[in-house]
């Protein structure tokens, strides 16, 4: 479509709801289909009471990549990880980048998380806070036109940094897990309506359990799990999936539907005992099914460890 010929008035009032339509489809997109990889692979992702569960560190690197047909299509980074460090202390990090044509939002948080022992089968009840701060700008280098446009300077300054943090609780075992948590506090505890976007990730909760299949297939599982999670401005999504392993997790086949009208699903193979890698695909939700495809996702996990010693 051909702009050039439009007034200016005309021009920038087409340009502001371009960019109004296509930054709110996109928000609610990405929290309705969040990282796939939250759900089983890296569970600390989303509450911060899983962080140091496992001995040892562990890194978690991904990107997803949505409406590839689109130019300036959401791309999403996260780096994270997580470490054991004894005395029922779990310590973590994690950093996401998100940005959708001019808009990037950078959000850091470390985490502290203590995990209580309850008895046999490796039963633990764990809490978790994160606490760090989030980003939400317009990148000037990547604006095509008038970069000294007052629009863009009054938008990054009513959008400065500000503090944010998580708080999660679990119970785990061998095969029963149970969480919830509570993300975003910053807006949980001051309704913060100067953040952009009505899709804020409200709460999240989930139970799962893992059955061994030895008599079926040596070294399977199986992982059924029901997640249940509020989205500001969204009804409650239901999602519900399994996660099957073979040859004692060294393969896993993924899957899950999500009652916003998408599914998922997931393949992860370790290529040693320290390596994973890990390929998701989501397809798009019921109202944008027609105009686009879905989401891809791509990710590595690095575990380090020792036999009887951390790291």
């Amino acid at each position: 479509m051909k702009i050039q010929n439009i007034n200016k008035p005309v021009k920038q009032a087409f340009l502001i709801l371009l960019f109004a339509v296509f930054t709110g489809i996109k928000t609610v997109s990405a929290q309705l289909n969040p990282f796939s990889a939250m759900y089983f692979q890296n569970q600390y992702l989303n509450n911060p009471a899983m962080a140091g569960l496992d001995q040892g560190l562990n890194l978690n690197l991904a990107i997803r990549q949505q409406w590839t047909s689109i130019p300036g299509s959401p791309r999403t980074q996260f780096i994270s990880g997580d470490y054991n460090a004894g005395k029922n202390v779990g310590l973590g990090l994690n950093v996401s980048n998100d940005q959708t044509g001019l808009v990037r939002q950078t959000r850091a948080v470390a985490t502290y998380a203590y995990h209580v022992t309850l008895g046999g089968g490796n039963q633990r009840l764990n809490f978790g806070l994160s606490a760090g701060v989030t980003s939400q700008r317009i990148n000037y280098n990547d604006v095509q036109g008038d970069q000294g446009d007052v629009q863009v300077e009054r938008y990054n300054n009513q959008n400065r940094a500000y503090l944010d943090g998580d708080f999660g609780a679990s119970y785990t075992s061998n095969n029963l897990t149970v969480q919830g948590a509570i993300p975003n506090l910053n807006h949980f505890f001051k309704r913060n309506t100067a953040i952009l976007g009505a899709d804020r990730s409200v709460f999240f909760t989930a139970i799962s359990y893992k059955i061994a299949m030895e008599s079926w297939l040596n070294g399977a599982a199986v992982e059924p799990k029901l997640v249940f999670r509020g989205v500001d401005g969204y009804k409650n999504i239901l999602d519900a999936g399994l996660n099957f392993s073979l040859k004692n997790d060294m393969l896993h086949f993924y899957s899950m539907y999500h009652t916003s009208q998408s599914e998922s699903f997931g393949f992860g193979a370790n290529i040693n005992k320290n390596v994973q890698l890990m390929l998701f695909y989501t397809t798009e939700t019921a109202p944008l099914k027609t105009y686009t495809n879905g989401q891809f996702e791509v990710g590595i996990k690095l575990r380090f460890y020792k036999e009887n010693n951390l790291y």
